[in-house]
């Protein structure tokens, strides 16, 4: 195979690989899910006047090529863990690399 023809090869494979793991978490507030590399996170406000809370706790999810998807990123199970009975804020992360591996977190905070 040509030299030209590999590297089109590679940068088509590369293009259509990118954000597929990071397509597993569509519609969340974060920014970068079809990126070649995302590192980004997101506030969002349950209670503008409440303070952030005396505990914290997290939940993640985990894709690889959008194929493969585990965890459980919802709010309630993460304020369950630290017994919170009250959020008061909810923040996001979300992480992509190359679109193989993406990671998305949801960290709630309150009482």
């Amino acid at each position: 195979m040509h030299p030209m023809n590999k590297l089109s090869a590679v940068a088509l494979l590369t293009l259509t690989l990118s954000g597929c793991a990071g397509v597993a978490f569509m519609g969340r507030p974060v920014i970068g899910t079809t990126s070649l590399y995302a590192s980004t996170s997101a506030r969002e406000f349950i209670n503008e006047q409440a303070r952030l809370g005396n505990k914290s706790a997290e939940g993640c999810v985990m894709s690889i090529l959008g194929i493969v998807t585990t965890g459980d990123a919802t709010a309630s199970d993460a304020a369950r863990k630290a017994n919170i009975t009250r959020i008061t804020h909810v923040d996001h992360k979300f992480e992509n690399i190359l679109g193989i591996y993406a990671k998305y977190c949801v960290t709630v905070f309150g009482d």
